[in-house]
């Protein structure tokens, strides 16, 4: 019965991870950016005055929303600072050899679009009740920002993101740490099961306030923590970074033939493993952030400038760090992959210690994420079936933890590949059809932004 089911699963993953729909997914991020005015390249560093700028001077507008823009972004950051960012570059490059980085670059720099307008769609249109209580994400953008025609399309994603949390957000992450630990230190995976439950139970129990509150002191430091981690490997091996590159670049368009433990890769898998692996990291185009982005207490498109420096970070930055400390080493050539691959070439850069480093990294990375993931799928099923639903489903949550921790790390992946094929294909839809909405609050934002400015020189003067 496991076996048809897997056969199913790789009929399906076979159909979302085809031709057509790697084209619709980079197609909307590229249409995005167009309609956009390639506003995520002319307006990088505006972008960053009124992020991280406006954060350091501590300013901040007072709008609706359960938590702050800061809070918001380090809670989706959460979810995409994953082990994608560890086991999932080092699976892109041992299925899809070194090119396939490039194309999680490419997927990347047309993410940081169609993350912007997920999330300020999410902002936009969320649903706030005569409460206070606040509900937001791709569904409610379909519902709202098409119509209740399309209300449909916004049940299919939900359900969709729905199943996903227990792949991605879930089973994939405890497995992950499971195999982690118990490579590191023989830890038993069931007991790393027991004790993820507890761990994450005290925050999800919670609700979103609790999450945001923890993700807004983890993130940062597990971020830097790894970041200094790889520079020290880096460091060591500078010298193989320009040969390193060269792969890259190389091998984006050439295949790459058979070395020592590793297989070898055609053009055609550097290209797939690198858009999915890409998509799993930084899940611009899955609509998930959307769903904590909208908790936001600010504008619309100002809350969009934050999800831009999401993806920027997570796959620009952090996933090209973990990729050259592969490839600096050479570990990619030794035939391992996932965490375990990561784990070598840290090891490789940094004897005695560069492990423990990627141990920690994937704790911290996989705990983190489990915590937004919880979220996305409790809105996700309480747009389905109403409120009655969160506690159950928290309480469903933590037990699947149980089962990733203890289950095959292939399979998993599989599946997980195959739910965010799924649920991308309603949310891009959306975004190609509210195109016209997001230039309108773009060029809206822009206008205000420059009335600002010259609100602020007036005074100065």
């Amino acid at each position: 019965m496991i076996d048809l089911l897997l056969d199913i699963n790789s009929f399906v993953n076979g159909v979302v991870w085809g031709p057509p729909f790697m084209i619709l997914l980079v197609g909307t991020g590229l249409y995005l950016t167009i309609r956009l005015g390639f506003f995520q390249f002319t307006h990088l560093f505006f972008a960053w005055r009124h992020t991280f700028g406006r954060l350091f001077r501590g300013g901040r507008r007072d709008e609706p929303g359960a938590i702050t823009p800061f809070q918001a972004v380090t809670s989706a950051m959460a979810a995409t600072i994953g082990v994608g960012n560890i086991a999932g570059v080092a699976t892109a490059i041992a299925l899809g050899g070194p090119g396939a980085v490039f194309w999680m670059w490419m997927v990347a720099l047309v993410g940081m679009a169609t993350k912007l307008a997920e999330a300020t769609l999410g902002v936009k249109y969320r649903h706030v009740d005569d409460n206070g209580y606040i509900s937001g994400g791709v569904f409610w953008y379909i519902e709202k920002g098409l119509g209740p025609n399309w209300k449909w399309l916004g049940l299919l994603y939900a359900f969709f993101a729905g199943l996903a949390a227990f792949g991605i957000g879930n089973m994939v992450q405890a497995n992950t740490m499971g195999a982690a630990l118990n490579t590191g230190f023989n830890i038993p995976e069931w007991l790393t099961g027991v004790v993820v439950i507890v761990l994450v139970g005290a925050v999800t129990l919670g609700g979103i306030r609790r999450i945001a509150v923890t993700a807004e002191k983890i993130v940062p430091f597990m971020a830097i923590v790894y970041l200094i981690g790889a520079i020290g490997v880096l460091v060591s091996f500078y010298d193989r970074i320009p040969a390193a590159f060269g792969l890259i670049f190389t091998h984006a368009f050439t295949p790459m033939g058979a070395v020592g433990g590793f297989a070898g890769a055609t053009v055609a898998m550097a290209i797939r493993y690198g858009i999915a692996r890409g998509i799993f990291s930084n899940e611009a185009g899955l609509g998930s952030a959307s769903i904590v982005h909208a908790q936001a207490r600010n504008k619309p498109m100002a809350q969009g400038l934050w999800g831009m420096w999401e993806v920027f970070i997570d796959t620009i930055v952090v996933c090209t760090m973990t990729a050259l400390v592969i490839l600096v080493t050479g570990v990619f050539q030794d035939g391992t992959t996932g965490a375990e691959l990561t784990s070598s070439a840290f090891a490789t850069g940094l004897p005695g210690l560069g492990g423990y480093v990627v141990i920690l990294a994937v704790v911290l990375f996989s705990y983190s994420t489990m915590l937004t993931w919880n979220f996305y799928g409790e809105k996700s099923w309480e747009y389905l079936f109403g409120r009655r639903v969160v506690m159950p489903y928290r309480v469903l949550f933590l037990a699947f933890l149980f089962i990733g921790a203890i289950g095959g790390l292939e399979p998993i992946w599989d599946v997980a590949d195959t739910l965010n094929g799924l649920m991308a294909a309603p949310n891009l839809i959306a975004l190609i059809l509210l195109a016209g909405v997001l230039a309108r609050e773009k060029a809206d934002y822009m206008a205000e932004a420059l009335r600002e400015r010259l609100r602020d020189k007036n005074g100065e003067n």
